[in-house]
């Protein structure tokens, strides 16, 4: 049997054991992993996480440096997110340039978090056209079992609202020394990542589910329970009654994923 023919079996039987609600590690298919939180993982960073769900492990630096707003937006601060995918994290992951599922991760957290208006961008300005606070956010998987996104953006939401503002003396950033004042979030948008499979809707894929998937819909949710941005992948689609199931399934799974932010 060749190895195309082996990964046709196993979908088949993946999709069989998900259509009996009954999935290879044993959880339902609105079921999501346990999630812990652990803060403060980094000493060189401004603000870190170390957020665990299931298998998947991701730490998240966050960074803050002076810098100069774009000309458009004289009084606003900026945001910039990368995911670094290494081969620590999974045997399938090479070295090189950033991997086009590296990029995908780090745009999808970044607009999660910038369509929802989350940040207090003008928060972050320290002198109009002149001067401005720049936030580098770091996603970097250490251990790939899948859902990246969706734990990715949870722990850099996370990360951001334990950094501390380093202190500024005379115009100059001095970040050996941090003030009592954090980041502060105006929203806390989470994403659900809804994932299709044959005919099957589920969420919070392993690594072995999102190498079979049909589809995936990436839904951030707010606290209010209204939609902030989507993303699609995959080749299939969704028919609309699976959208309907598919932003139900959002809205509910992102309050049980929002009670670990708390």
């Amino acid at each position: 049997m060749n190895k195309e023919s082996q990964m046709s079996n196993g979908k088949e039987h993946m999709i069989k054991a998900i259509t009996a609600d009954i999935r290879y590690d044993g959880r339902k298919k609105d079921e999501l992993r346990p999630v812990s939180i652990e803060y403060g993982v980094s000493t060189t960073a401004d603000g870190s996480a170390k957020i665990t769900c299931g298998n998947t492990e991701i730490i998240v630096g966050v960074s803050l440096t002076l810098g100069t707003p774009y000309s458009d937006r004289p009084d606003e601060g900026t945001l910039m997110v990368s995911c670094e995918l290494l081969p620590i994290a999974h045997p399938t992951i090479e070295s090189g340039p950033p991997s086009i599922n590296a990029i995908e991760i780090s745009r999808v957290i970044d607009r999660g978090i910038r369509e929802s208006g989350a940040m207090d961008v003008k928060g972050l300005c320290i002198e109009p056209g002149v001067k401005v606070w720049m936030v580098s956010v770091d996603v970097i998987p250490i251990n790939h079992d899948g859902n990246l996104i969706d734990i990715g953006s949870l722990g850099a939401i996370a990360a951001i609202t334990k950094t501390l503002m380093p202190k500024i003396e005379d115009g100059v950033a001095n970040y050996k020394e941090k003030t009592k004042n954090a980041l502060k979030l105006q929203h806390t948008p989470v994403p659900i990542t809804v994932c299709k499979m044959g005919d099957q809707i589920f969420v919070d894929p392993t690594k072995e589910e999102e190498q079979n998937l049909d589809a995936r819909l990436t839904i951030a949710v707010m606290e209010d329970d209204n939609i902030c941005s989507l993303q699609k992948g995959g080749g299939a689609g969704f028919t609309s009654e699976e959208l309907k199931i598919a932003f139900e399934l959002a809205v509910a799974k992102s309050k049980e994923f929002r009670k670990y932010l708390a």
